[in-house]
Formats: C-alpha cells, structure tokens, sequence
C-alpha cells in the first residue's frame, strides 16, 4: 500500500461493516454493491492499485493514459457502469514471466487496470467482513500480512518446540528462500 493513507470515510465504513460482521457472526450482508461504486471508494481502490503498478491489461490502457483521459471522468464512467449494473470485466491479459533460479516460466494474469481497481474496491468492501471471522494464525490474503510473516511464524514455533504446520501451503514460497534456511532444510526433510 506504500504512504498511502485510508481516507477516513473509506475507514469509517470499513469500521462499520467489520463491527457488525464480529457484532453477529450469523448476520448476512445482503447489500453492498452500492457501496463498491460509492466515489471514495472507487477513488481510493484506483490509487492503490497505482501505487501498485503494473502492467495494461488487454485493453492495453495504462495509468498515465487513465491521467491524460482525465482520472476523475474515468472513475465517474466506471462509477456510473457499476450503479447501471453495466459493468463486465475484461479477458485476463496472459503472460509467462521466468520463475527463479531459471527453471521455467509461470503464467501470470494481468487485468485491466479497470478490473483491478473494481477488485480492489471490491476487496476494500469485503475484506474488513471476512476479516472478522479469520483465527489469527491464518496469512493469506490479510492486510499486513503474507507469506514470509506465516514463515516467520512457523520458524518462530518450531523453535519454541511446536512440531506440526496444520494447512500450510508454503512449497512454491520456501523453494529458494535465503532467509529461513532451517525452514527449507525442514520442510524438504519432511517432504522426502
């Protein structure tokens, strides 16, 4: 997310759907589309996925073309096709980037900056209702959180005499890590 702040009526919603979302653990959320398209959201769902960079999508259309059409016009049209229910994602632009160490190529999805900013109000909406119901252990997909805090964690318990990693999916991840190489040494004894 870099320097980039939440706006503080991106915040205040996300405060309340979360304090609802512990509030009552059996409560369905039956409508927040409306708040997808909401213009702060949308505002702030676009700089982050700026701030992100990227590569154009299939409509080749890139951020400093966004900033040349006029930023504000874009997220009003973008705005306007989610409150129209007009909205449709476009095809996933699909690349082969080199994995490390050289062995190989892996495919990689690249969206719109359109699609991505939609999924990011989307995920800026949703996130703070899932996040209410997750055990504190659980890294994946979490603000603040990824793969190499899960590692770090693991190492940290395995150090502390804890012996088991319950649903862990970090292969891909300790591959060629330099950091933990007792995590590696570990994980590749187990799975030999």
């Amino acid at each position: 997310m870099g320097n980039l702040s939440i706006p503080e009526s991106v915040q205040k919603l996300q405060t309340a759907l979360q304090a609802k979302a512990k509030e009552n653990s059996s409560f369905r959320f039956y409508a927040l589309y409306d708040k997808i398209h909401r213009e702060d959201v949308l505002q702030f769902a676009y700089l982050r996925c700026k701030s992100n960079g990227g590569a154009a999508g299939v409509d080749e259309q890139e951020f400093d073309d966004i900033e040349s059409y006029g930023r504000e016009q874009w997220l009003r049209e973008l705005a306007q096709e989610l409150r129209e229910k007009k909205y449709q994602p476009q095809a996933v632009r699909r690349v082969f980037i080199p994995k490390r160490g050289g062995t190989g190529r892996r495919p990689l999805g690249i969206p719109s900056i359109r699609d991505r900013t939609v999924q990011m109000a989307t995920v800026l909406v949703l996130g703070p209702i899932f996040e209410a119901d997750l055990p504190p252990e659980q890294h994946a997909y979490r603000p603040e959180r990824n793969a190499l805090s899960a590692v770090k964690q693991v190492y940290k318990l395995l150090k502390t005499g804890h012996t088991k990693v319950i649903d862990a999916d970090l292969a891909a991840y300790l591959e060629r890590s330099s950091h933990y190489p007792q995590v590696v040494d570990c994980a590749s004894k187990r799975s030999g």
